[in-house]
């Protein structure tokens, strides 16, 4: 454990320097042992009893103008979150997003309160504690998992997970007892304020279950629950199956529907075609007869080029008469 002595404590109790030894000059020759932050995602984050940090270096306090400057060098910066975590979502995630880039080089922690906290100050949880640990283990933002987290941070926890800055949204956290569990914090300078993201929180989604339960109960119930599983009554299950069923005739006949609809409109297409090309093929024809026996058509030029050779061969051109020689004497003149 971690001493603490007299004067390196703040008014608060929150510690001004955290070490696992009394200062002494040979302290500031030792070089930092604490773990690093993740740099693959390959497994998910440890829990904080098997990579506890046993840096004996001394940790000096921070400014958070220091810190974001990138000081110190030798370590990263510690960064602690916590809370319940039910039914993790982006909002948690956005959080811990938000604390885990506070700084230039940060190694968050991220402590979760365990059900019996959990019931007792706030309420029933869906997520049991150990699906909650579970789901923050898994969130690229987390280096480290805290199980069982207190709900009000001591010195004593402070020093021994050697935390730098507390971050959380910044209105005030009534519980417990107290006006706000952060103002010990906030007056220690180690508490770093994040963004609520607006439009999502664990009670919304658990608002918008109850809201449409029946939609739930009877989804499940297709699914394979049963009524015992989702503590329906009797009535409400045989209720719930025969909506199912209606529901299920309504999906077919709108099915029915719309392939009758596809059809007609098939059938409407074709029929658009072949009364398009009926049109054209008339139209063609139409001009065709036209060429051929319209007033200036092929045929009537034809017709009357034969009815002229007719008239000729039918009705020959007589021989010329001249008034001069032997061809202008008449037979009669001839006797």
């Amino acid at each position: 454990m971690p001493v603490l002595t007299t004067d390196a404590e703040s008014e608060t109790g929150i510690p001004k320097s955290l070490s696992n030894e009394p200062p002494s000059e040979t302290m500031e020759e030792i070089e930092h042992t604490c773990p690093q932050p993740r740099l693959t995602l390959t497994a998910p984050a440890p829990f904080a009893d098997e990579s506890s940090c046993q840096c004996r270096a001394p940790h000096e306090k921070l400014t958070i103008a220091q810190a974001r400057l990138g000081t110190p060098v030798d370590r990263p910066v510690r960064v602690y979150a916590d809370g319940i975590f039910d039914l993790f979502h982006s909002g948690h995630a956005r959080a811990l997003m938000q604390a885990k880039t506070l700084f230039p080089n940060s190694y968050l922690l991220v402590g979760v309160c365990s059900d019996d906290l959990t019931h007792k100050f706030k309420g029933f949880t869906v997520m049991n504690e150990a699906e909650r640990y579970e789901a923050l283990r898994h969130c690229r933002y987390v280096d480290e998992v805290i199980r069982d987290a207190p709900w009000t941070l001591t010195p004593e926890f402070l020093e021994k997970h050697k935390i730098d800055f507390v971050a959380h949204d910044d209105i005030p956290y009534s519980s417990a007892g107290s006006d706000d569990v952060y103002k010990h914090i906030k007056e220690a300078g180690m508490f770093v304020p994040t963004q609520r993201t607006e439009g999502i929180s664990t009670s919304d989604i658990i608002t918008r279950i109850v809201r449409d339960y029946d939609v739930y109960a009877r989804r499940n119930l297709q699914r394979g629950y049963t009524a015992k599983e989702l503590n329906v009554s009797f009535i409400n299950e045989k209720k719930y199956r025969f909506q199912n069923q209606v529901d299920k005739m309504k999906e077919k006949v709108k099915n029915v529907e719309e392939r009758s609809k596809e059809f007609v409109n098939r059938v409407e297409e074709k029929s658009h075609d072949l009364i398009q090309k009926w049109e054209e093929k008339s139209r063609e024809f139409i001009g065709n007869f036209l060429e051929l026996f319209g007033p200036d058509g092929a045929w009537k030029q034809m017709f009357q080029e034969r009815s002229s050779r007719m008239l000729q061969a039918l009705s020959p051109k007589q021989s010329p008469v001249k008034k001069e020689g032997f061809l202008s004497q008449t037979p009669k003149d001839l006797l």
